[in-house]
């Protein structure tokens, strides 16, 4: 009786205090609200130029977003376009991707979409974007172009190119139509029964997809399923669960949103009837796996229906909700942290006011699967089997990246080769040749391509460490011999590295005749983690080993 009393009591004073300090947070909110409005009124009469009132809000805006985490943002009417798309994979245009190529200094195609309008009227890669309409693009940067090639769906406009391979300046009379990026770029049968399904983003409908794509691969004979989740940075919450329910049953409880505020909670449990709850399943994941996409997996892991295999998953464990502002403004907001069926949260990074705090290994908390495994919270997903692929060589690294090589050789190269072979073999067969080799090869060295390697770059901070400290001249010779062995040398750099060059091309090629599906398909007999993934679901006895259930701590 007298812990109840004890009780009630402490409530009473406990109450008053909460109302209290909500109360007085209201107040802060109200008086820092009059500071805003006062400065801003003062400094529209009296700053010694005019202010553009959307400019210097807009600005104001984004500094208070800066201070939070950097999934809350705030979009203008004239951006809200971004977010939809974002959110559906939708937007109007001609569905073509577009890259500023820097020795020519203009926007060019660089891959259109299967199936889409720039593909439909013919563009190919490499044609250079002269004017929309009665729009010069000349000098003009990726998103420039880009506004201008997107608008409504149905509207019709005038592209002027320019094709290298010809030098002609062509015309194209497009019109604009609801694009929507495959999420599903490429699933089909592996050797040995195996199934594979590459998913690249959570968008409306994808779940339906995936589940159709399953049905198929089941019906083709498939025992087994790599779930391919590598670069997926997620997307809708519901997809993901219902993408776990194509494998797990009824009424499983896949993720719980958790947040300040009641709207914000919610569990998200499985409602369908599944396709199959005993296939063997890996699922692939690396650094670049976020949000939706380890809903997926973590949920999975966690109810030990798929061994998770790659490098560890990039650690998105907060939630967005997009709320409609005045004048059709957008604001997407961090509302609830979410929790996967073992309760953990994997989010790897810590928000604070005065900056972010990564949160560390030792600081995370123990967590167990369905069958007691144990698994932790914090850093992402981490793989069952961890195994990272190959790394890429710099050189490779410089000539593949947008932007890095302004001699755009590798760029030129694919194009030149496109204008010369009308039809090549089909992609999974698809090499070039030595000759092909050599020809890329002595274009990169004629045409003074160049770039910084790493170790370069470590050993000229090594030496001004040693000369800071005074013992540089005493090992000065050993520095010299060094510098020496580690000379820059695009010839040997080339032959040392071919095979991963020479793979950077073929699938450069391959997407331009067979689109992203062929790219992918190709890629696959060189991957290593999938290779790993086949040979696991081929050894059953493995497989059951690292999901046996065991006894809790």
């Amino acid at each position: 009786m007298n812990r109840r009393i004890k009780t009630i009591l402490i409530s009473l004073v406990m109450l008053p205090l909460a109302v209290l300090a909500q109360t007085n947070h209201q107040l802060e909110v109200g008086k820092n609200l009059d500071i805003f409005n006062a400065l801003y009124s003062n400094l529209d009469l009296f700053y010694v130029d005019t202010l553009n009132p959307k400019q210097t809000m807009t600005s104001a805006i984004d500094g208070m977003l800066r201070s939070l985490d950097p999934y809350t943002e705030y979009y203008p009417e004239e951006e809200t376009k971004n977010l939809k798309m974002m959110l559906t994979g939708k937007y109007a245009g001609i569905g073509a991707l577009v890259k500023y190529h820097t020795r020519l200094k203009h926007v060019v195609i660089d891959e259109p979409y299967e199936g889409m309008p720039a593909a439909e009227v013919g563009l190919k890669k490499g044609d250079i974007i002269l004017s929309i309409d009665d729009s010069v693009m000349t000098d003009k940067q990726v998103s420039y172009v880009s506004s201008h090639l997107r608008g409504d769906a149905g509207t019709t406009f005038v592209l002027k190119v320019k094709r290298p391979s010809t030098g002609k300046e062509m015309k194209f009379k497009i019109t604009r139509r609801n694009i929507k990026l495959p999420e599903l770029p490429y699933w089909g049968m592996r050797p040995d029964s195996i199934g594979y399904i590459n998913l690249n983003q959570f968008t409306e409908g994808c779940a339906k997809n995936v589940r159709r794509a399953f049905v198929e691969l089941k019906q083709q004979g498939a025992k087994g399923l790599i779930f391919d989740l590598r670069g997926n940075g997620g997307g809708s919450e519901m997809e993901a669960v219902d993408i776990v329910n194509i494998w797990v049953p009824q009424e499983q409880t896949v993720v719980e949103n958790r947040g300040k505020v009641r709207q914000a909670n919610r569990v998200y449990k499985t409602r369908l009837e599944p396709v199959d709850t005993v296939m063997p399943i890996v699922v692939l994941v690396n650094g670049e796996t976020a949000s939706a996409s380890e809903i997926t997996s973590g949920a999975l892991q966690d109810l030990d229906r798929a061994i998770i295999l790659g490098t560890r998953t990039y650690g998105k464990g907060l939630v967005q909700v997009p709320l409609d502002l005045p004048y059709n403004a957008n604001v997407k907001i961090t509302t609830s942290h979410y929790y996967i069926p073992s309760g953990r949260c994997i989010q790897a990074v810590n928000y604070k006011r005065n900056g972010k705090e990564r949160i560390v290994d030792s600081l995370t908390n123990v967590f167990y699967t369905r069958g007691g495994r144990e698994v932790r919270d914090g850093g992402g997903i981490k793989p069952d089997l961890e195994l990272k692929n190959d790394t890429m060589p710099n050189i490779a690294y410089y000539l593949s990246a947008g932007g890095l090589d302004s001699t755009e050789v590798l760029f030129d190269y694919v194009v030149d080769y496109l204008d010369h072979h009308p039809t090549i073999v089909p992609a999974k067969e698809f090499h070039l040749t030595d000759a092909d080799w050599q020809e890329f090869r002595q274009r990169v060295i004629d045409s003074g391509f160049s770039y910084d390697p790493v170790s370069q770059k470590q050993f000229d901070e090594l030496v001004k460490t040693a000369k800071f400290e005074g013992y540089y001249e005493e090992a000065k010779e050993a520095f010299d011999a060094l510098q020496k062995k580690l000379k820059h040398d695009v010839a040997s750099d080339l032959d040392k590295h071919r095979e991963t060059i020479q793979q950077i091309l073929e699938l450069d090629i391959i997407s331009a005749y067979y689109f992203q599906s062929g790219s992918i398909e190709a890629s696959l007999y060189r991957d290593k983690q999938l290779k790993e993934a086949e040979r696991l679901l081929k050894s059953p006895e493995e497989y059951r080993k690292i999901l046996e259930p065991r006894q809790k701590k």
